[in-house]
């Protein structure tokens, strides 16, 4: 005999309301303009992905200036997440929220993302894209050529998007352990002294991109 629906309802709920991403979540790092690395309420350092939006590929026009939009709103900040699914890569996907502004929907108003019509549940993301789109901002003032939604770019680029997985046994870089761009290994070390650990000379000129000669 299946599950009563209500029953369901409730076995999901507790499942959120118990999950360690539902507590204030440190964030560690941005991967691009809708993914983060977050450190959970047991410690863990764990990959999420924003729901219904989907912001152009680190290597789309406007990919970066996506992530730094997407920085600028939660790096080295606490964050509520509210857990709906799971990607396909194992990632929770998840609403985020400073406060009360609810980060994914700013995505969206300063045009830094599509909506992601395949998973849309919010009926009020629709309306504020059509908003950016009429007023230009962020991607939609790219030129048409340029503004190829993620979900068609990644179908022609089936190697270059899969998310970069940690390896379990890498261990995090210590807050201290550098101090100077010279002593970087790559753009992503030094993305983490930059966002998680507060170390604004490596962004002299406050663009939200470190180490320039690292992260050109």
């Amino acid at each position: 005999m299946s599950a009563h629906p209500v029953a369901l309802s409730l076995l999901v709920l507790l499942h959120v309301a118990a999950s360690p991403l539902s507590a204030a979540t440190r964030v560690l790092s941005i991967v691009d303009g809708d993914s983060l690395w977050v450190q959970d309420a047991a410690g863990a350092r764990v990959e999420v992905r924003l729901a219904e939006i989907d912001s152009p590929e680190r290597s789309q026009p406007y990919g970066e200036r996506a992530r730094r939009e997407l920085a600028g709103l939660v790096a080295r900040k606490y964050v509520r997440l509210e857990q709906v699914d799971t990607d396909r890569y194992g990632r929770p996907v998840v609403r985020v929220y400073v406060g009360a502004l609810d980060v994914n929907a700013e995505m969206i108003r300063r045009g830094a993302a599509w909506v992601y019509p395949q998973y849309l549940r919010d009926p009020s993301f629709p309306a504020l894209e059509d908003e950016a789109r009429a007023h230009r901002l962020g991607l939609w003032a790219l030129p048409a050529s340029e503004r190829v939604p993620p979900w068609e770019w990644r179908h022609s680029h089936p190697r270059d998007h899969a998310p970069a997985r940690a390896k379990p046994d890498s261990p995090e870089p210590a807050c201290g352990a550098k101090k100077r761009c010279a002593e970087m290994s790559s753009c992503e070390e030094a993305r983490f002294y930059l966002e998680s650990c507060g170390l604004s000379r490596l962004d002299p000129d406050h663009d939200g991109v470190p180490c320039e000669s690292l992260c050109r």
